[in-house]
């Protein structure tokens, strides 16, 4: 369904568009999830201990920004809230491996 065109979700009149534009919009999401890891492989570069990888305080900062922007947008905010605890635990989860892939483990 690559090659489907791509039609506004408002627009749609059939199920084959509108599973064109949720599958779009995934590759979309899997570009901007590739840049977001990116950024935790960055940081496990940076950062000069393993201990400093998880940030209770940032990762509730992280959320809290989500969730409040989620309602501004409509959007169910505690639905979208779990969906980034998932989202910042699996970084977390992936900052540690690169960390520990830099050869440094302290």
């Amino acid at each position: 369904m690559q090659n489907e065109p791509v039609i506004a979700a408002d627009q749609c009149q059939t199920m084959r568009e509108v599973r064109a534009g949720v599958d779009a919009l995934d590759r979309e999401l899997m570009l901007l999830l590739a840049q977001r890891f990116g950024y935790m492989r960055a940081a496990a570069r940076i950062k000069t201990g393993r201990d400093m990888v998880r940030d209770e305080a940032r990762k509730a900062e992280v959320i809290a920004n989500v969730r409040a922007e989620a309602v501004g947008l409509g959007l169910p905010g505690d639905l979208v809230a779990d969906l980034w605890e998932r989202l910042v635990e699996a970084s977390i989860a992936y900052e540690l491996e690169a960390f520990d892939s830099n050869g440094r483990r302290g």
